[in-house]
């Protein structure tokens, strides 16, 4: 989350009057992340998100992030619900940008999930990709492996900048990844974007998950290893440490609904390594073309030099699960 449109109170009402849920009694800019420009609303005493879309998310996608909230909520998954318009649709323009209103999912991000959080995301994780497995709706992932040399060479020549030995680290990770990406492991929808800040917790227990837009089809195992990434890395950028522990305890909840095959458990090296890569990459390009104006809190690439050299030198799933 982040704003990159400016908007006042009465562009904020320009926008309501299409909806039929009330009248505005406050709203305010949400800095956090990096990708669409969200706002809190309240309106008739309740709250509401409103994300502008920017920056990566293809209107032709809208449909996909909008039916797939649409259809976790109606088998009870705690995650936002897309509020229709008057036009009995989801989605909504203004000036020459997509829009969408959700309802608010109360609950607190977590700097920092324990043992027992992990535990419980990953059987709702799996949970998750369970439900969905009867949905109609598919979309690619447009940041999976084929997209990360197209990032490399743009960035190529500038990230010398951010670390001098950063072009021969991701080079040869880069190569490492290409060679042994899989090509056949169970797969489906997945979030493709569990961070912290997008499980919320409510009383210490799991409250359901935000921000379903790089959601996409891909391998079921790629979401276990981007919450490897996400959650289970611990101590200072410089210092970080794998926390086997919470990789065990998300893998516990996970495997009471579905359990990975030989194939995946042999895979989670490289999808860790390749996550690793993608989430570096990206933060790289944010970190070199920073949009001017926007207020928007630019996510630290670094941290993930100390991950991707983890994933390089680990030998297979033991090193992060038994």
């Amino acid at each position: 989350m982040a704003v990159y449109t400016k908007l006042n109170k009465e562009n904020v009402e320009d926008i309501l009057s299409n909806y039929s849920i009330g009248r505005l009694e406050e709203f305010k800019g949400i800095q956090d992340g990096i990708e669409n420009t969200n706002y809190f609303l309240l309106v008739d005493n309740k709250k509401y998100i409103l994300t502008i879309y920017e920056k990566r998310v293809k209107e032709k996608d809208l449909p996909f992030f909008s039916d797939l909230m649409t259809g976790l909520n109606k088998e009870n998954f705690k995650c936002p619900v897309p509020i229709k318009n008057k036009n009995n649709k989801t989605i909504s323009g203004y000036k020459n940008k997509s829009l969408m209103i959700v309802s608010f999912l109360e609950g607190k991000a977590k700097n920092i999930l324990n043992p027992d959080n992990c535990k419980s995301l990953g059987h709702e994780v799996a949970r998750m990709h369970l439900i969905t497995q009867n949905f109609k709706i598919q979309r690619q992932n447009n940041l999976s492996i084929g997209s990360w040399r197209k990032i490399f060479d743009q960035v190529k020549d500038k990230c010398i900048n951010i670390h001098k030995d950063l072009p021969k680290l991701i080079e040869s990770n880069l190569t490492d990844v290409e060679k042994n990406w899989p090509k056949n492991l169970p797969r489906g929808i997945i979030h493709a974007d569990l961070f912290n800040d997008n499980i919320f917790f409510k009383n210490e227990k799991f409250n359901g998950i935000i921000d379903f837009y790089f959601s996409c089809n891909d391998f079921y195992a790629l979401e276990i290893a981007i919450c490897f990434n996400a959650l289970c890395f611990d101590g200072s950028k410089n210092n970080l440490s794998f926390n086997v522990t919470k990789a065990i305890s998300f893998m516990n909840g996970y495997s009471q609904l579905r359990k990975l095959n030989d194939a995946e458990r042999k895979s989670i090296k490289v999808l860790s390594q390749g996550s690793a890569l993608r989430f570096l990459l990206t933060r790289v390009f944010d970190a070199i073309n920073t949009v001017e104006g926007a207020v928007v809190k630019v996510k630290d690439p670094m941290e993930y030099l100390v991950r991707l050299e983890f994933h390089k030198n680990s030998k297979n799933f033991e090193d992060y699960f038994f």
